[in-house]
């Protein structure tokens, strides 16, 4: 099992863009991404090939009102280019959990192969 304290991710509101007809990660992505890939190599993780659950437990940073669901795209797409597994479609079981706020704001996330 791999567990990991990553940073409050951006909503996919916010870590996409649209110009003309191209998507494209906004700079908020870029970084969020870019620090997840420092945290994962820098912990050493290597990549998972099986079949994966994932359960993940956002703290936001503040009390305003976000959607659960917007959260987790780019923290799987982050996590799958920094290397914890191949595809996030190896994902066949995902439990999302929105906590109490924390300063700054944090995510936790376990990954094990099933």
């Amino acid at each position: 099992m791999i567990e990991l304290e990553l940073p409050f991710p951006p909503s996919v509101n916010h870590y996409y863009r649209h110009v003309g007809p191209r998507t494209l990660i906004s700079r908020e992505g870029r970084r969020f991404r870019e620090k997840v890939c420092a945290l994962l190599a820098g912990m050493g993780v290597g990549r998972l090939t099986g079949p994966l659950q994932v359960e993940i437990e956002v703290y936001p940073p503040d009390r305003r009102r976000r959607d659960i669901d917007n959260l987790q795209k780019g923290l799987l797409d982050a996590l799958e280019h920094g290397g914890a597994y191949r595809d996030d479609s190896q994902i066949v079981k995902l439990t999302i959990e929105k906590r109490e706020c924390v300063p700054a704001g944090r995510t936790i996330v376990r990954i094990r192969e099933i």
